[in-house]
Parts: structure tokens; C-alpha cells; sequence
């Protein structure tokens, strides 16, 4: 070998020597647990049963659903953010815990901002108003005509805080006065729909879909600005006699702060990976959620600017802090 070519030669392992190594994959070395802020049968814990089951193929280890209903979602957020930073403690969120509740609540143990770590944006769920089948209602003019005879006799329930605001709005837009019935989770909210105990609700597609292809209970509208793309035949409240209603809800993965950077990307994408799939999209698509992904920095983005547009809807519908 010539001088030149051993100087190449030493030149070229220097070279390749001063390149940061490629990152390592992270695996979890034992079960993760997903926290779901809503009880079982409502739409993050459907969606997130989903997300479980991929999760596990990819990682060879359980990933376990665990449903911390209750206090419109801040025991999971609380729990997600006492939870050590390794990445064995995830949480499915919602705009509930993460941008509507600082609106909607005096006091909240948790920051919603400093005290998690974005991992990634799921996507959005359908959510549409409903009346029990039994309901004289047709329609959102008929159900506010009735509000506007019989000030306080409509009631409608919420599971979580899409329910409590977008309830809050019909009324507002409306100009009439409904009694709001809160209760801890979506599931028990629909049976008492379907009993015709409560007048309404606005309530996600993907956990009440079964009463209403069973005839239980009746769609009035979505509540998107536009028609949703999963149902392009059920018209919008904007449509049905509020103009300019626009209220949508989201889903994604978040962690307990500081967890590692590389961590973090490389749960984001596992999580890509899985979500990302066409038999996956179709899949929630079925149960009507609008499957999306996102890096972390565009979630973590994303979460603050939903915060200040909950505050904003929250108090435009009259709605004060509990």
C-alpha cells in the first residue's frame, strides 16, 4: 500500500469515527400501561385498546389499558405526571384534560403544559348531537323551539368537556336556557340518553355508534364546521340552525415530562409506524375516529394553541370554572 493511499485510508476512519453513532432503538424492558382519562366503552379507551394491541406486536411486551375515569380527566392527567419518566407510563389524552380543563376547572393538579411530554398527535373524533329515539325532535330548530318555550326543561348530558362545551354553545347560539347534567364518563351518560332520562347530548361517534344503528337513539347534526369525511351524509350544526358552530375534538400520546429526547422519538416512531398503517386508519375510521399522526414538537405546539381556543369557547358559551 502507498503512503497516499494508507493516509486516505487513516483520513477516511477518521472521518466515519467523528460521525455521532446512529441511535439506538428504545425498547420497553418490561409492561407499559397507557392511562385513559374516560371508563371503558367510551372513545379514548376504544381507540386506545387499538393502540395497545399494535404496540404490543411491535415491542414484545404487554401493553396494558388502564381507566382512570373521573374529575373530567385530571386523575389520569395527575397520574401521568407523578409517573416515572422511563416510558413505561403513557397516556391516551384528549382536549379534555390537556386544553379545555384549565377553562373549566378553579384548581387542577396538574400543568398541562410543564408536566408531560408530547409524544405525538392520534387524531380527531367525530362527535355529533343525539336524542333518544323516542324524542318529538327532528330536528336542532325543533329542539330549540322546545328549549325556548320551556326555559331549563331540556337537559343535556356530557361525559367530558367536548360534551360540556358543546352543549354550553347550542344553548348560547341558541339563545335558550338547558340544564347541563354532567357525569363521569360517556357510557352511563348514553344509557340515560337512551332511557329518554336526559333530552340530548353531544357524545363522540366512536362510543355511541351501536345505540344509534340499533335505533336507540337519533343524530340531529355533527358538530365540525364541515361535514365529516367518515359521515358525509349527516349535516353539521352549522347547517341545522347554527350558524358557525365548529367544535372538534382530538386524541394523542403524551408521557410525564423529561423524558429523553431520543426516547421520545423513538416511541413516536413505534407509534407512527403502527398508526400510520391503512388497515389501522380504516380501522378507527369504522368506529369513526380521523386517524392523524404528528412528530412531538408539532403535538407539543399543537396543545398550546388548543388551550387558548377551549378558554376562548368556554367563556363564549358562558361557561364558568368548577
Amino acid at each position: 500500500m502507498t503512503h497516499l493511499g494508507r493516509r486516505a485510508l487513516l483520513a477516511a476512519g477518521a472521518a466515519l469515527a467523528a460521525l455521532p453513532a446512529r441511535a439506538q432503538a428504545w425498547r420497553p424492558s418490561r409492561p407499559v400501561t397507557i392511562l385513559v382519562p374516560f371508563g371503558a366503552g367510551s372513545g379514548t379507551d376504544a381507540i386506545s385498546r387499538i393502540l395497545a394491541g399494535l404496540l404490543e406486536q411491535e415491542w414484545g411486551q404487554p401493553v396494558v389499558v388502564e381507566n382512570r375515569a373521573g374529575a373530567n380527566g385530571a386523575l389520569a392527567a395527575a397520574a401521568t405526571a407523578r409517573a416515572a419518566a422511563d416510558g413505561h407510563t403513557l397516556m391516551m389524552t384528549t382536549n379534555t384534560p390537556h386544553a379545555a380543563n384549565p377553562a373549566l376547572m378553579r384548581r387542577l393538579d396538574y400543568d398541562p403544559l410543564g408536566d408531560f411530554t408530547a409524544i405525538g398527535r392520534s387524531g380527531n373524533y367525530n362527535f355529533w348531537l343525539v336524542v333518544p329515539e323516542s324524542s318529538p325532535f327532528r330536528s336542532v330548530t325543533e329542539l330549540l323551539a322546545a328549549a325556548k318555550a320551556r326555559p331549563g326543561s331540556i337537559t343535556y348530558a356530557s361525559g367530558n368537556s367536548t360534551g360540556i362545551v358543546a352543549g354550553g354553545t347550542i344553548a348560547a347560539m341558541g339563545g335558550v336556557e338547558m340544564t347541563h347534567v354532567p357525569y363521569r364518563s360517556t357510557p352511563p351518560a348514553i344509557t340515560d340518553v337512551v332511557a329518554g332520562r336526559i333530552s340530548c347530548m353531544v357524545v363522540d361517534v366512536s362510543s355511541s355508534l351501536g345505540q344509534v344503528r340499533a335505533g336507540q337513539m337519533r343524530v340531529l347534526g355533527v358538530t365540525s364546521r364541515e361535514r365529516s369525511k367518515l359521515l358525509p351524509e349527516v349535516p353539521t350544526l352549522h347547517e341545522s340552525g347554527l350558524p358557525g358552530f365548529d367544535v372538534v375534538a382530538w386524541a394523542g400520546l403524551v408521557g410525564p415530562a423529561r423524558m429523553p429526547p431520543e426516547m421520545v422519538a423513538s416511541i413516536n416512531a413505534d407509534f407512527r409506524k403502527v398508526w400510520d398503517r391503512p388497515e389501522t386508519v380504516k380501522r378507527l375510521a369504522d368506529i369513526g375516529f380521523d386517524a392523524i399522526s404528528s412528530s412531538p414538537e408539532a403535538f407539543a405546539a399543537f396543545i398550546r394553541e388548543e388551550i387558548g381556543k377551549w378558554g376562548r369557547m368556554a367563556r363564549a358559551a358562558g361557561i364558568e370554572p368548577e
